[in-house]
This record gives C-alpha cells, sequence and structure tokens, in this order.
C-alpha cells in the first residue's frame, strides 16, 4: 500500500487493492502510480507492506520517502479598468524553476458575467500568430505578460447596480511540459477585483471622434447612467472651458431617470485650441435633491488645423 501524506491530507495512491498470491524469491512487484500534485510543501510518500511467511508469521514494514514540492510558476495579475465597462487583465507568469518550460497553454476562464478576448496574437499575413513568436519556451526566472480584456455579458451590462463592489473575473489556466515531456498544471482561484465606484449617476462616452478640425463643431454621444436605487429629475448644465465650447441650450430638463435605467444624449461642441484638448464642464443637477454632479476630464480629443487634416 502507497500513501502520500501533505500537510492538510493523506491519500491512498496504491494503483490496485489486490494482493499478490506468492512472491518467489529474488523476484519483485513493481507498482506504477500517477498523481497529479495539488500542493507544495514537504510531502512523505509511506510505503507499507504486509506479507506472510512459510510458518504462517504475519510481518509487516512501511517506509518514509519525504521531498519537497516546490512552485513552479510565480503569477501576478493587475486590473485595468475601461470607461466602457471593459476590465483589461494583465497576467506575468515567471519560470521560478531551474528548467526550461514548454508553455502548451494559457488561457483565462471567464466568469458568468464576462465573456474574453485574448490579447496575445498579432496578424500576419491573415493568420494569427503569438506575440512570443513561434517558440513557446519560458527559461529560467523569465518572464512573460499575457493580455485579456473581458467585457461584461449583454444581460449584465445593460443593468447598471450588478458589476458593483467586488465582483468575480474568472481564474487562468496553465499547463506545461518540462526537458522529459512531464506535464504540468495550474490553476489559480478566482481572480477578484473591486468594480469603481461611479458614485449615484455615471457619465460615460460612447462615441467621440480622435481627431477634430479648429473651430469647427464636432458632436460626441453621451450615456447618462442612474447607479442609485431612487429615480432621479436630471437637469443638464454645459459650462465652457478656455477651449472647449459646448453648442447648444444649457439648462435643458432631461426628465425623470429610474434606477439602473440609462438614456443617450447627443452633444455638440467645439474648440477654439489646438492641441491635445479635454472634454470637460458637463453638470447634472438631481431637482429632487437639489445635487449637483460635475464631470471633468470626460474624455481627450485631438484638434488640428483644418489645413494639417486635409493633407
Amino acid at each position: 500500500q502507497a500513501d502520500l501524506q501533505t500537510s492538510s491530507q493523506r491519500l491512498n495512491l496504491s494503483a490496485s487493492s489486490a494482493a499478490v498470491a506468492e512472491l518467489k524469491p529474488d523476484c519483485c512487484i513493481d507498482d506504477v502510480i500517477h498523481h497529479e500534485v495539488k500542493e507544495i510543501g514537504t510531502h512523505i510518500l509511506v510505503c507499507a507492506v504486509s506479507y506472510t511467511t512459510q510458518t504462517g508469521e504475519k510481518m509487516y514494514f512501511r517506509k518514509f520517502f519525504k521531498f519537497q514540492v516546490l512552485k513552479p510558476l510565480d503569477v501576478k495579475t493587475k486590473f485595468y479598468n475601461a470607461e466602457t465597462d471593459e476590465v483589461f487583465l494583465e497576467a506575468q507568469i515567471q519560470n521560478i524553476t531551474t528548467s526550461p518550460m514548454f508553455m502548451e497553454k494559457v488561457s483565462l476562464e471567464p466568469s458568468m458575467m464576462y465573456n474574453v478576448a485574448e490579447l496575445n496574437t498579432v496578424d500576419r499575413a491573415g493568420e494569427s500568430e503569438s506575440t512570443f513568436g513561434s517558440r513557446t519556451y519560458l527559461q529560467p526566472m523569465d518572464t512573460r505578460q499575457y493580455l485579456y480584456c473581458l467585457k461584461p455579458k449583454q444581460e449584465f451590462a445593460e443593468k447598471a447596480g450588478v458589476i458593483k463592489g467586488v465582483t468575480v473575473i474568472g481564474k487562468l489556466d496553465i499547463v506545461w511540459k518540462t526537458n522529459l515531456g512531464e506535464r504540468g498544471r495550474l490553476q489559480t482561484s478566482q481572480l477578484q477585483r473591486m468594480a469603481p465606484g461611479y458614485g449615484d449617476v455615471r457619465l460615460s462616452l460612447e462615441t467621440i471622434p480622435d481627431t477634430v478640425n479648429l473651430e469647427e463643431p464636432f458632436d460626441i454621444t453621451c450615456k447618462i447612467t442612474n447607479c442609485s436605487e431612487r429615480t432621479m429629475d436630471l437637469v443638464l448644465e454645459m459650462c465652457n472651458t478656455n477651449a472647449i465650447h459646448w453648442c447648444g441650450v444649457s439648462g435643458r430638463q432631461l426628465g425623470k431617470l429610474h434606477p439602473s435605467s440609462s438614456l443617450h444624449l447627443a452633444l455638440t461642441l467645439l474648440s477654439s485650441v489646438q492641441g491635445l484638448q479635454s472634454v470637460s464642464g458637463l453638470r447634472l443637477t438631481d431637482t429632487f435633491l437639489k445635487r449637483t454632479y460635475e464631470y471633468d476630464d470626460i474624455a481627450q480629443v485631438c484638434v488640428v488645423s483644418s489645413e494639417v487634416k486635409q493633407s
């Protein structure tokens, strides 16, 4: 019988429970054991043998084989929250063993709230190619960075109050092979991130041009979402800055906005200064509570002379 003792549990590894009827002199019994190690730290393999001699005496002995299981990979993660509700996950994977690894698979299994897109390939001549090239070996102490984009599923994205606080993103599944072709696998626990707080009212940009002409009107589309648990009656005010000038009537009534509801708003503005300009100066007032929400540095736009853009 073969058992594996770890710091948390004792596992029976014996492949066969059938006893050998007879063991002749100078003969041996071979038992091949396959076990996926899932814990790091001290492991003890306990081999126990029970047998009966020719005289009918029952004998028993055990042997202990102690070994250490070291962590093969060091995994670090970073989250970046985009204004479009997308979440970018950067996973840094370092080989902390003394031998090269063949990275067979590094994937992200998203939670039920998200769809995932891997950003670790580039298109060359119509074919997808890994950003790490054709060689997928990870040398000792080398680090690779994998990038993933998670986007909320439609049923969750439409509900403003769902993605709040700590949310589960998913888990990384990493498969590799060592020098002798031995396969290793590491699956992280569920990755969590703190969703950014937007207060009672969230204002985000749906569309905005990258480049606009100096002193020429351009359009943007804003999305206003009620993140609170009460109905709001909103009024929009537009305040000009040194570079940005809003076109239209300030103080317009937007009407009532129910909890977790959104509305889209088309606005027109122009810039009187060239360069990279910040879109600022929007104010939303809830007439029920007489509370004003200020929105500055919503986005940036590149303003160029009309001659430059035409050339």
